[in-house]
């Protein structure tokens, strides 16, 4: 029986091979197509020559799409244009051009996204850089003027140079990758005024020095399976090995920068992608696993500083985007919209890339903070004084078993005080009805009362006698102690 797994594979290099010869091989001036309607997920316009990588509109959310570079058997994007701002509409309205400069534009949007160059043709290259070339008459090799390879989104492909001029950027826009002048950093934009450094990795200096003046840092992901940071193109100045590091096998090898502000290395082993290298391998020690205002301990996952019950990675309490404490009025000191939450045996899970204070005693570090109107914590260690300042919204924060590291934390009221106000609210509104229900009620008593009497009062008159009250009164007691027996 033939195996499905192999079934599947061989129809699907089938249909990437009718994609690779449907597509083009070069682009000239000239060249123009639109989105087919019909596409469901990528639609390859240019190809380079071994049909391992290809260009073209790739599907995002349904009804937009992405000019993208993908990994022809896997149609794992590699490259994009910038995806940050609106993309595209997929319809047959928006057109891809190139007349000197890649174009893409609508009648109605006009212009999304342009090269801005005086090209004459574009090639997609096997290493998956897409070039706009210029040839020159006395001159037999062409000019690059411009390369997908100089515009890196959120990954980084074998052999393709980061350097100190570039970033890899998260698809969020939150998280990035930067050189330094002898190190690697990540950092975190959790709002417009934060660039919080979040992992550090320097320069071991193994198998060469940096020179001081000798140009800056660039980081290559090499075919021989690891991570490097070189100065001069040449020797490595460090190495971050990948786990497939030196072994004899063919790949093919990139980094990503994750959703979560992971960096981590991937190899494709001719059917699938494996995970190859990751920065930060503990998940509390990444930037926000958890959410706004939550606590992530090893071993016991997520749970919320106020010990809410924790809902989700949206977070536990909602986060003012501005972030003034000082705003919407003080009194003594203190926003008038917002509180102060207190918790024992928390840390900053990156806080020796933090800034920090010697402080004598935990009411001076968290004066500190509460004089700052920018300041969103502080985290105080009772032993050693150091007091951490948080100037960016509190995000997730780490677990420890020791009750001398303590957190102290502004929170802007808003959300929760408004279902405070609801509930109350609906309260009063049920205690009015009941109140007006019991009126009523005693109002329709009294007056059947009164009936009753001059019921008893005319039936007397008459010669028509019920007994005495005292009688009725002690067999009706009577009936109800055996009815509730």
């Amino acid at each position: 029986m033939e195996n499905p797994i192999k079934s599947i594979t061989h129809i699907f290099f089938t249909i990437s091979a009718l994609l690779i010869t449907s597509a083009a091989q070069e682009l000239a001036i000239g060249f123009k197509t639109t989105p087919n309607p019909s596409v469901t997920s990528f639609q390859s316009v240019l190809n380079d020559s071994t049909g391992s990588s290809s260009l073209g509109f790739l599907r995002v959310n349904r009804t937009q799409l992405a000019l993208s570079v993908v990994h022809l058997p896997s149609l794992e994007p590699l490259w994009q244009t910038n995806p940050t701002i609106p993309s595209a509409r997929w319809s047959d309205r928006t057109e891809f051009f190139f007349n000197g400069s890649l174009v893409i534009s609508d009648p109605h949007s006009g212009t999304f996204w342009s090269t801005e160059t005086q090209g004459d043709r574009v090639v997609l290259l096997n290493t998956s850089n897409l070039q706009i070339l210029k040839h020159h008459v006395t001159d037999s090799s062409p000019l690059v003027l411009w390369q997908s390879f100089d515009y890196p989104t959120n990954t980084l492909v074998e052999n393709q140079n980061l350097t100190s001029s570039m970033a890899l950027v998260s698809s969020s826009g939150i998280y990035s990758l930067r050189l330094g002048d002898i190190f690697m950093a990540l950092y975190a934009k959790f709002d417009h005024n934060s660039d919080q450094m979040y992992w550090r990795h320097e320069a071991l200096e193994g198998r060469t020095v940096i020179i001081e003046g000798d140009g800056p840092l660039l980081a290559r992901v090499e075919s021989d399976g690891y991570l490097g940071m070189f100065q001069n193109k040449t020797a490595p100045v460090d190495i971050q090995s990948f786990n497939s590091f030196h072994r004899n096998i063919s790949r093919f090898l990139f980094v990503r920068l994750e959703l979560d502000g992971n960096l981590k290395g991937y190899l494709w082993d001719g059917s699938n992608w494996v995970l190859d290298y990751q920065a930060i391998t503990d998940t509390c020690q990444l930037p926000n696993p958890c959410g706004s205002y939550s606590l992530c301990k090893p071993g016991s996952g997520c749970s919320c500083l106020d010990n809410r019950t924790y809902s989700g990675s949206s977070g536990c309490l909602s986060v003012k985007s501005d972030g003034d404490f000082c705003s919407s009025g003080e009194h003594d000191g203190v926003a008038n919209d917002m509180s102060v939450l207190r918790r024992k045996g928390v840390e900053l899970p990156y806080k020796k890339l933090m800034s920090y204070k010697t402080t004598s005693s935990l009411e001076e570090c968290e004066g500190f903070c509460e004089n700052n109107c920018s300041c969103w914590g502080a985290v105080y260690n009772n032993g050693s004084g150091f007091c951490y300042f948080v100037d960016y919204p509190i995000q997730t924060l780490l677990g420890v078993g020791d009750e001398s590291k303590l957190g102290y934390f502004k929170v802007w009221e808003g959300t929760g005080k408004k279902k405070e106000g609801v509930i109350i609210g609906v309260g009063i509104f049920s205690g009015a009805i009941l109140i007006l229900f019991g009126a009523v009620g005693f109002g329709v008593y009294k007056i059947w009362k009164r009936r009753e009497r001059a019921k008893g009062i005319f039936e007397e008159e008459n010669g028509i006698s019920t007994g005495p009250y005292k009688n009725l009164g002690s067999d009706s007691f009577r009936s109800i102690e055996m009815g509730n027996r």
